[in-house]
C-alpha cells in the first residue's frame, strides 16, 4: 500500500517534466522550424512558397509511419550531423546551428553538446505530441 503512495508524486513528477519538455520544445519549434513548417506544422510556414521543394506536414509522420512515430529519425533530420538529412538539402543543420549559438554562452565544447541534444530531442517531442 505504501509502495504505490510512493509511487504517485513520481508519476506526476515525470508528467510534469514531459511537459515541461513539450513546451521547451514547442518554444524552439517556434524559433527555429515554424518559417517554415507553419505555426502549426503542416507545412504552411511563410517561407513555404519560395522553397524549391514542398515542405512536408510534420503532424502526420505517425500516420506515414504505420502510427508509430520515427523518433530516431526525426531527431537525426533535425540535428543533422548524423548524416541523414532532409528535403534533399534545403533544410538547416540544426545542431550545427545550435552549436554556434550555444558556444558564445559556453566556456567549453563539453558542456554545449548536452545542450544541442536537449534543444534537439525537445523538438522531437514536441512534434510526437501534436501527431495527427
Amino acid at each position: 500500500m505504501r509502495w504505490s503512495f510512493l509511487a504517485i508524486p513520481m508519476v506526476l513528477a515525470n508528467s510534469a517534466a514531459a511537459q515541461e519538455d513539450v513546451s521547451w520544445g514547442e518554444h524552439f519549434y517556434q524559433q527555429n522550424c515554424s518559417v517554415c513548417h507553419g505555426e502549426m506544422a503542416r507545412g504552411d510556414g511563410e517561407l513555404a512558397d519560395l522553397l524549391t521543394i514542398p515542405v512536408p506536414d510534420l503532424t502526420t509522420l505517425s500516420e506515414a509511419n504505420d502510427g508509430e512515430f520515427p523518433m530516431l529519425d526525426v531527431i537525426h533530420v533535425i540535428d543533422g550531423r548524423s548524416g541523414l538529412r532532409a528535403h534533399q538539402e534545403p533544410m538547416p543543420v540544426y545542431g550545427a546551428l545550435f552549436r554556434e549559438e550555444l558556444r558564445g554562452d559556453m566556456d567549453f565544447d563539453g558542456a554545449v553538446e548536452p545542450l544541442i541534444r536537449g534543444r534537439t530531442l525537445s523538438i522531437a517531442e514536441y512534434l510526437m505530441s501534436i501527431q495527427r
